[in-house]
């Protein structure tokens, strides 16, 4: 069972990395040409921050209350 998972997420990531292959080829030029991936980058850079920051106030309030119960 094992062998056969194995082999099916190998089929499964080669697909993946020639379908992801073939999007970037296609739109990528458009991005770049209008200026609009650095926009888009800056979106996702500012969103994953927000995500990292979000997730260290959480953890913190967490330990405050395992210090507290303790």
């Amino acid at each position: 069972m094992n062998k056969l998972k194995i082999i099916a997420l190998f089929f499964m990531n080669c697909f993946l990395c020639i379908t992801v292959k073939a999007q970037e080829t296609a739109g990528e030029g458009v991005m770049r040409s209008n200026g609009k991936i650095f926009v888009v980058m800056a979106v996702v850079v500012t969103i994953l921050i927000g995500l990292f920051l979000y997730l260290a106030s959480v953890d913190r309030k967490i330990t405050r209350l395992e210090k507290e119960n303790k």
